[in-house]
């Protein structure tokens, strides 16, 4: 071996040595940066695959709650005094049921002086046809004139009329009094009340007001375009200002579309009974979803999507155990899940727990996958998305 040859190793061999001297000093400073193998996670996460879902569609509108029919109660007849008043706001009344009464000696007395009229012309009906009677039997004899016969003829057809009217007469009498009681036209709920006792109340004056059969209905104001999409019998779901829920029925579809607003009234038909009906009341105003069947959507877990500047945003488990912060639109959410319409893969593994004390970068120690039911629908989207 030569010496330029000797003193090329020699060379070699001092620069390993100073290389290897450097890396050492550098790692043992305190400050020194951890290198990939030392690096510590910034937390410990749980993770999930997105899931295949069944979420309803639903329709979403505002609208008042009012009531189905509203019935106008008011008195026939005029200027009576009112002198009972049996029901008040909110009572519920069955049809037929008495609502207030008048003042009835006056009507009575008519009654009674119709009656004795009544007498007198059925008295008088009775001598006329016996005369009658015996004018046809005369007739022949030429005992009477022509003219006589007429007259009495005449006579029992006079009496008969005015046993008619006073039997009319009777009636008219007999039915003011029984206007004397006001009663329900319908069953229903007692919405209004304008009733007095002691006032004199010209006839056709508004007393009550029912809502009929205690019925009350969901109006619910759509835009033309969404119009098309409801049908009558459809489920639709009105949700109360104390949280609760009732489940109504579209009855119809409004015929026109306000030339003003551009909206359109569905009528949906509320539960008459049942424990949140109590809580809704005419003139409520509440927000509501028809039920427009259901899909297919890919969803994760809420714990999974972070809100940060206005945006959705998850973050995907890379296979160097670091995350990545990734934008998603989000759509329709049931319970505790969200479905992502556009961002992630059906096979993209999201942290679930810990998501909202990340950033995009950070090294993270994965505890394992939290919903293998989640695992398995994702594999069962997969498989049903390369079929089609």
């Amino acid at each position: 071996m030569n010496s330029s040859r000797v003193k090329s190793f020699a060379w070699i061999f001092i620069a390993l040595v100073l290389v290897g001297a450097g890396i050492w000093l550098m790692s043992s400073r305190p400050d020194a940066a951890p290198t990939a193998t030392t690096a510590k996670p910034a937390l410990t996460v749980s993770t999930a695959l997105p899931a295949l879902t069944r979420l309803p569609i639903t329709l979403t509108a505002n609208g008042n709650i009012v009531a189905w029919q509203e019935a106008i109660v008011g008195n026939e007849s005029n200027g009576l005094r009112l002198t009972e008043v049996r029901v008040n706001v909110g009572d519920t009344v069955r049809k037929g049921q008495v609502l207030a009464a008048f003042a009835a000696e006056g009507i009575a007395a008519d009654v009674a002086q119709a009656n004795a009229s009544l007498s007198e012309a059925l008295a008088n009906a009775a001598e006329a046809a016996a005369n009658a009677k015996r004018a046809r039997t005369l007739e022949s004899t030429g005992a009477l004139s022509a003219q006589q016969i007429n007259q009495y003829l005449t006579a029992e057809q006079t009496a008969k009329a005015r046993v008619a009217a006073s039997r009319a007469m009777l009636s008219a009498q007999k039915l003011r009094l029984r206007h004397t009681q006001l009663l329900a036209p319908d069953s229903g709920i007692i919405s209004a009340r304008s009733a007095t006792v002691g006032a004199v109340v010209p006839g056709g004056t508004e007393l009550f007001r029912l809502i009929r059969q205690g019925r009350l209905e969901w109006r619910a104001e759509v835009t033309a375009a969404e119009l098309s999409r409801i049908r009558p019998g459809q489920i639709a779901r009105v949700k109360l200002g104390n949280g609760s829920t009732l489940i109504g029925r579209v009855r119809v579809v409004g015929p026109t579309v306000d030339q003003q607003t551009r909206a359109a009234l569905v009528y949906v038909d509320l539960p008459r009974n049942g424990a949140n009906h109590s809580a809704a009341k005419a003139g409520m105003f509440a927000q509501g979803e028809f039920d427009m069947g259901m899909s297919n959507a890919l969803t994760v877990p809420q714990q999974a999507v972070v809100l940060r500047d206005g945006f959705s945003y998850v973050f995907r488990l890379n296979p160097d155990s670091r995350v990545s912060q990734v934008k998603v639109r989000t759509g329709r959410r049931l319970g505790g899940q969200v479905e992502i319409i556009a961002g992630i893969t059906p096979e993209t593994l999201l942290v679930v727990n810990g998501a909202g004390f990340l950033n995009d970068g950070d090294l993270v120690r994965n505890a394992g996958v939290t919903d293998k039911r989640a695992a398995n629908d994702s594999q069962l989207f997969i498989s049903l998305a390369s079929v089609r």
